[in-house]
């Protein structure tokens, strides 16, 4: 590799180079204008919170994980308790125990985002060092085995019968192979992608990092389809079709009074998931959903504004339909509180996050 080729092989340039990776003001800057414009055409009130009323602030932020599931359709998604920080770890076993839970499981904030505080517990004598890290209410989640993840943009305007999906992302997590003699570490600086998870993996993985695979040997390091923790996220759109369609569109219908979101789904094959067999839903996300499907490498940044804005004026007709049936528009004052409280308990997930990474 020449000094040119490392160069761009530094975070800084791949970040600048790959708009995949620019913070959400550098994507949304430019165009917060449409949003605000919506805003002011709902009469100068935050509209998204009638998207789907039976959610916290519609989905849009700090909506819980847990009253969520509460919602969802019986056995089609994982078994789960919320914990509160302090509670004993004899009294965490004892909740698993009686739910039949079997390791391994997953950990993660009930109020969460981007991945972040979710952290995969292989067996009973690690949740000692794992729960301690979480000050705030998380959930215990059985871990769901298939190994296929899909993002699936889902919405129905309020009085019609049938709903449509806008995007569909698939996700590919962050899996090494071996070449039988570089180490896990030299496999991550050979891929742009795992070179922004390396400092976060040392805290994570430490030594484990010099580990050498086997020729063709695949390891997977992070268990979860998120981007910002290293998962490439492709545009799956061309997929859908009316048996998706009705399968989804069965499934939300079953949510009381949801009708603007994303289901991320765990799968076994895209065939059996087509006929609704062998997939659990791993979260059902609201108002503040992404059309993830834009982060596809292959996608411009032009094309990101499109879908932006396109789910942003599905999302006002969303909105101002079910504003029209007596749901209630957030005011300017309740929505300020919930940024503020946003932006702070970001920040607490950010420290429980780096502590876990440490554990």
């Amino acid at each position: 590799m020449n000094f040119f080729q490392r160069l761009l092989h530094k975070p800084f340039f791949i970040k600048l180079l790959h708009w995949e990776y620019w913070s959400m003001t550098a994507v949304y800057g430019l165009i917060y204008p449409v949003f605000a414009g919506l805003c002011i055409r709902s009469g100068w009130r935050y509209f998204f919170t009638a998207a789907n009323p039976h959610i916290r602030y519609g989905g849009f932020l700090m909506e819980s994980k847990k009253e969520i599931y509460d919602q969802l359709p019986v056995g089609m998604y994982p078994k789960t308790i919320l914990v509160k920080p302090g509670t004993s770890v004899s009294s965490i076993i004892n909740e698993i125990r009686n739910n039949n839970l079997k390791f391994p499981l997953i950990a993660k904030p009930d109020i969460g985002m981007r991945g972040l505080a979710a952290k995969k517990i292989e067996a009973e004598t690690y949740l000692h060092a794992c729960i301690s890290k979480y000050d705030i209410d998380f959930l215990i989640q059985e871990f769901v085995p298939y190994e296929n993840e899909v993002g699936i943009f889902y919405y129905r305007y309020p009085g019609q019968e049938k709903g449509a999906i806008s995007g569909i992302v698939g996700k590919e997590f962050l899996t090494l192979v071996g070449d039988g003699d570089s180490t896990l570490y030299e496999l991550l600086q050979k891929d742009k992608r795992f070179v922004l998870q390396i400092e976060s993996l040392k805290k994570e993985y430490g030594n484990g990092l010099n580990e050498v695979l086997a020729l063709g040997q695949k390891k997977l390091l992070v268990p979860y389809g998120n981007h910002a923790r290293g998962s490439k996220f492709l545009d799956y759109s061309h997929f859908v079709c009316d048996e998706l369609i009705s399968l989804v569109d069965s499934i939300c219908k079953q949510v009381p009074e949801f009708y603007y979101g994303r289901l991320d789904l765990r799968y076994n094959t895209w065939e059996e998931l087509r006929k609704g067999m062998n997939f659990s839903i791993i979260e059902l996300n609201g108002a503040g959903s992404e059309p993830t499907h834009m982060y596809d490498p292959k996608h411009s940044l032009f094309f990101a504004w499109k879908e932006i804005i396109r789910h942003w004026f599905i999302l006002w007709k969303v909105s101002d339909k079910n504003h029209k049936r007596g749901f209630q528009y957030m005011t300017y004052s309740e929505g300020t509180k919930m940024f503020r409280d946003n932006k702070a308990y970001v920040r607490k997930l950010q420290a429980v996050h780096n502590a876990l990474l440490k554990s």
